[in-house]
């Protein structure tokens, strides 16, 4: 932490917050939502601007997200053209849609072309092919055409996720001549963090972080105080590895460039962050069996969304059922076996979640690959076959004791130990089969793993109690 000297420190700033006004600095506070509905039913106009305008972007999307729909268009109504159109950005997608709807093509226009070119792009791209259009004929020209470039690169690529404010100068220059062209350069981006130092055909070859540029005398050249082994990122690289590459190597702007190796944008780590909670937000959502979040979609959205998961888990449970079914007799004579048989499949399938989770998240993070894959696999197998005998002696002795049957303790806890097995060979082994199939972990692996450690359970269960109980 760098001090004034004595001389010149503040001694009229205010002091510094306590941590109970710190925490409540962040997150919507509920009495805030309160306000806009009280402004909004009186119709006060002014009131309404008074606690809108100052609210950070972030804030004042947060408000328009919790608003019932009707008030959400008063407000929007009240504020359009006045707000910050950053405040778009920050909205869930399925909000910003009807918020866009409500607005119409002009204000998003203005809006749009007030906006960083990555915001443009991330609001742009969800529109459909019609109001794409409409859009576009009410921006400028060379804006109309940086949008639909932008379009052309892959989804969920780096030349839809960078921007195309970046700061770039010669190699010849000074300290002293990069501190003056940004002094007089008017179309710089409104936030950087880097400055990159470009070759006569425009190709990066370092980059400076603005510190470095304060802290250096004038005379220095560029090429004397940058930094060299450029970490590049080609337009078509997947946002998933932008986001891993600013992990690992602990970035915070990297260029982005073309086939001919020339830069052609900037990703800072802002839109990074967002991109690691939109990949994470995925995985959690397909292992859950939902596309997306749909905290703010309409209830018929809902449903049609989640029912096809829905319905591949009635197959799997039919599934089940016809191994049960294959025993019927033997329930029917020791309906003890009814009573236990659900605790073996439920603990081998929750056993198995563990597993499938960790491997999950740790393929997504790269650090589960082919070079440490068998040495993950024997540790699972360890850890099942310790809990499953744990639980095992554990569940047999309960079943001893409830039915006073020592057979009965010891078969449930075989079929204990072999379902909690499986659950972890089942948790290992799919989600490192489909990534090599190329096919998302997070998407089928759930599936499978339910259906692997019901119909393992219950037979093993079953089973056993057939051969050696009746």
């Amino acid at each position: 932490m760098v001090s004034l000297p004595p001389n010149e420190q503040q001694t009229d700033a205010p002091p510094p917050p306590n941590d109970a006004a710190v925490e409540e600095d962040y997150g919507l506070d509920p009495a805030l939502v309160y306000a806009f509905e009280e402004a909004l039913a009186a119709s006060d106009v002014a009131k309404v601007e008074a606690i809108a305008l100052p609210l950070h972007p972030a804030d004042l999307a947060d408000v328009i997200e919790h608003l019932a729909e009707d008030q959400r268009y008063l407000l929007l109504d009240i504020l359009v053209g006045k707000m910050d159109p950053e405040v778009l950005s920050y909205l869930d997608p399925g909000v910003r849609t009807d918020v866009i709807e409500h607005i119409g093509p002009r204000n998003l226009a203005q809006a749009l072309s007030e906006l960083d070119s990555d915001d443009a792009v991330e609001i742009f791209e969800d529109l459909d092919e019609e109001d794409q259009h409409r859009i576009l004929s009410t921006l400028p020209r060379a804006y109309r055409q940086l949008l639909q470039e932008s379009l052309t690169y892959p989804e969920e690529s780096a030349g839809r996720l960078m921007q195309r404010e970046v700061v770039t100068v010669p190699s010849a220059w000074t300290v002293g001549e990069t501190i003056d062209h940004m002094r007089a350069a008017e179309e710089l981006p409104d936030d950087f963090y880097d400055i990159f130092i470009v070759n006569p055909k425009h190709k990066p070859i370092g980059s400076v972080p603005l510190s470095r540029v304060l802290r250096t005398r004038r005379p220095v050249g560029l090429t004397e105080i940058m930094e060299t082994g450029l970490k590049l990122i080609p337009l078509t690289m997947d946002q998933e590895e932008v986001a891993y590459a600013f992990r690992q190597y602990g970035l915070t702007s990297a260029p982005v460039i073309d086939e001919a190796g020339r830069i052609v944008g900037v990703i800072t780590i802002d839109d990074v962050v967002h991109v690691i909670d939109e990949e994470a937000e995925e995985d959690i959502m397909k292992l859950g069996g939902v596309s997306e979040t749909d905290l703010y979609s309409a209830a018929l959205d809902t449903t049609k969304a989640r029912f096809p998961w829905l319905f591949v888990n009635l197959l799997t449970a039919i599934l089940a059922s016809l191994v049960i079914g294959l025993f019927e007799g033997t329930i029917e004579r020791l309906v003890a076996l009814a009573v236990l048989m659900p605790i073996v499949a439920s603990m081998g399938g929750n056993a198995g979640t563990q597993t499938l989770t960790v491997a999950v998240r740790a393929i997504a993070m790269k650090d589960l690959t082919a070079a440490n894959a068998m040495r993950f696999f024997w540790k699972e197998i360890i850890v099942g076959l310790s809990n499953g005998i744990l639980f095992a002696v554990m569940t047999g002795f309960v079943a001893w004791l409830w039915f006073h049957d020592l057979r009965l303790g010891i078969v449930i806890a075989v079929a204990m130990v072999a379902n909690m097995l499986v659950a972890g060979l089942t948790g290992t082994l799919v989600p490192l089969g489909l990534d090599r199939l190329k096919v998302d972990p997070a998407i089928a692996s759930s599936v499978f793993l339910t259906t692997v450690t019901d119909v393992v359970g219950f037979f093993a269960f079953l089973g056993l109690a057939a051969l050696f109980l009746l």
